[in-house]
């Protein structure tokens, strides 16, 4: 009884520190981006300030999910540190509880907070996500051009129809490519000679064209004209199109495996896909290994000095494992390394490196 008890403190106290810590970033983000929202929309009438709220708590939680781990690797840190200080660490060595047991709690609370992360808020926040770009088209939509602030990206999409090639660049990307802003569309004759170039703020995917808005062309030979609805055959379906703008990281967990079907189908890259896909089922035990690098920096003592190195070490074990999982990341999408290797080997990486420190520190 007196074991579960403690078992159930340790992972309460665990289970605090990491919501704070969450919550603080949260909470910090979200601020630095309704700051930055407010800058971009300073000079456009009639924006509400409570819409740029809005726009800022709906693009965060994406921006949160990558830092998620960090968020158990300073919880876990604080938390085992606050008890050293207290003295609760000495107390329960005295009673002859082995760090095994210390962070035994912690770590089943990892492992249910990745699953929660992985089944719950990813997919939340990539819905979000896409509801903070309706809200960035509404409010920038309202001046010429104002669309190439929603995203920092573009895309680019080439088509072919019988009255010859069509090539389109657009800044932002709705729907997964159902809906697109800031649209220039190039267009090509049978012969493959440029004809005319179509700008519009605003384009829409319907069954067999592309519906641009307050279109303005500009042809060879002729005088510009427009603004005005402009038609755009396309034999292009929605899944098509999905598969051209649909980031990895904007498709929920659970359509994941439906993607990666459907671009091996067509012969299409599906290691961005793929790679997301395991690294999102890697993210329990990725927490875990969190969990044994800050247990492995913060067990010591308080009397026996050294906590700021303690910290310190702790804080650049997180930041090597997050390069090295950039670096696999980057190999995986050139197909130098495969996506199953490079979103495991982080997790085993720091998984191992703390769980031998603590091997070495509890026996030697």
């Amino acid at each position: 009884m007196i074991a579960g008890t403690m078992q159930r403190y340790f992972a309460m106290r665990f289970l605090g520190a990491v919501v704070s810590v969450f919550l603080s970033i949260f909470v910090l983000a979200a601020m630095i981006d309704y700051v930055e929202m407010m800058r971009k929309t300073g000079e456009i009438p009639n924006v509400s300030a409570l819409v740029v709220v809005q726009t800022s708590l709906f693009r965060v939680p994406q921006i949160t999910e990558q830092i998620m781990p960090f968020s158990v690797l300073i919880g876990a840190m604080i938390c085992y540190l606050s008890l050293s200080r207290r003295l609760e660490l000495v107390i329960a060595r005295a009673a002859g509880v082995s760090v095994w047991q210390f962070i035994a709690p912690a770590v089943v609370v990892a492992l249910v907070f990745g699953v929660l992360a992985t089944t719950v808020y990813n997919p939340l926040s990539a819905a979000l996500d896409e509801q903070a770009k309706r809200l960035e088209t509404q409010i920038f939509g309202q001046k010429g051009g104002g669309l190439q602030f929603a995203s920092g990206g573009t895309f680019w999409l080439s088509q072919r129809s019988q009255d010859g090639q069509s090539i389109l660049n657009a800044t932002t990307s709705l729907q997964q490519g159902a809906v697109l802003g800031g649209v220039t569309v190039l267009q090509f004759d049978a012969g493959g000679r440029f004809r005319e170039r179509v700008e519009a703020p605003r384009a829409v995917l319907e069954a067999g064209h592309w519906r641009l808005q307050d279109a303005r062309v500009y042809a060879i030979g002729t005088a510009p004209h427009g603004p005005g609805e402009y038609l755009l055959d396309t034999s292009l379906t929605p899944e098509q199109v999905r598969e051209s703008f649909a980031t990895p990281e904007t498709v929920p967990f659970w359509r994941l495996p439906e993607y990666i079907e459907r671009a091996e189908r067509t012969g299409s890259a599906a290691a961005a896909y793929r790679l997301q896909y395991h690294k999102l089922l890697a993210r329990p035990f990725l927490l875990v290994a969190m969990v044994f690098l800050a247990a492995a920096v913060s067990l010591r003592f308080f009397r026996f000095g050294g906590v700021q190195n303690m910290v310190l070490s702790g804080v650049l074990a997180g930041f090597l494992l997050y390069v090295v999982s950039k670096v696999v990341d980057d190999m995986s999408k050139v197909d130098l390394m495969h996506p199953l290797v490079a979103a495991w080997l982080p997790v085993l990486i720091g998984g191992l490196t703390g769980f031998v420190a603590l091997l070495y520190q509890e026996d030697g």
